[in-house]
C-alpha cells in the first residue's frame, strides 16, 4: 500500500508542557510556532513522524519568565533556536491507542523519549481536506536535556519540578 504524507496543521493544534512551580501548582507553556510531517500507510502504523518547534515562540503567559526561559539558564534560544523530534517506532496498542518512540533534541541534548498517543479519528472539513486528530502525552526529566536551573525555596523545596508533562493535540492534514 502507498504512503500517505501529512502535514500538521498548526492553526489547529497544540504543544504544551507542563511543569509544577512550588510543588502545589501546574504552570503550562507552549510553543507557538511548529511545523512537522507524517508519512504513514492507512492507519497510521509504522508511521514516519518528524517535528520541529522555534523555542522563541515559547509562551507561559508570562513575559519576564518566557524571557528566562529563553536564555541560557534554560533552552539558551540564541545557541539553539530549535527542538526536534524524530520518531523511530509507531505501534498499534488497540483501535485508536498508538505508542510512539522517538528521539527528542532539546538544547543539542538528543534522547529517546516514549509518548503515548489516542487517535481521535479522520474527517473531511467543509473545503474538502482530509483531517485526522491526534492527542500525545508523556514526560521527560529536562535535566537530562541540560534544562537545570532551579532555586530552592525558603522550606527547602524545589521552585521548578524536574519532570515535565508533555501534551500534544494535533491535527494533521493530508498532502496532495
Amino acid at each position: 500500500m502507498a504512503n500517505t504524507t501529512w502535514a500538521i496543521d498548526a492553526s489547529h493544534s497544540e504543544i504544551q508542557f507542563k511543569v509544577k512551580h512550588l510543588v502545589i501548582t501546574t504552570v503550562t507553556g507552549s510553543f507557538n510556532e511548529f511545523s512537522g510531517s507524517v508519512t504513514a500507510e492507512e492507519g497510521f502504523e509504522n508511521a514516519n513522524i518528524s517535528f520541529e518547534a522555534n523555542v522563541a515562540s515559547i509562551n507561559t503567559n508570562s513575559e519576564q519568565r518566557d524571557g528566562h526561559l529563553k536564555s541560557a539558564d534554560f533552552f539558551d534560544a540564541e545557541q539553539f533556536p530549535t527542538l526536534s523530534f524524530t520518531s523511530t517506532t509507531f505501534s498499534k496498542n488497540a483501535d485508536d491507542e498508538f505508542s510512539l518512540t522517538g528521539d527528542l533534541t532539546i538544547k543539542g541534548t538528543t534522547l529517546p523519549v516514549s509518548l503515548s498517543v489516542k487517535y481521535g479519528g479522520t474527517a473531511t472539513d467543509p473545503w474538502g481536506n482530509v483531517k485526522a486528530g491526534f492527542e500525545l502525552t508523556g514526560k521527560i526529566n529536562r535535566k537530562d536535556f541540560g534544562l537545570t536551573w532551579n532555586a530552592i525555596t525558603e522550606t527547602g523545596g524545589a521552585l521548578v519540578s524536574e519532570e515535565v508533562k508533555l501534551v500534544a493535540n494535533v491535527q494533521l492534514v493530508k498532502q496532495g
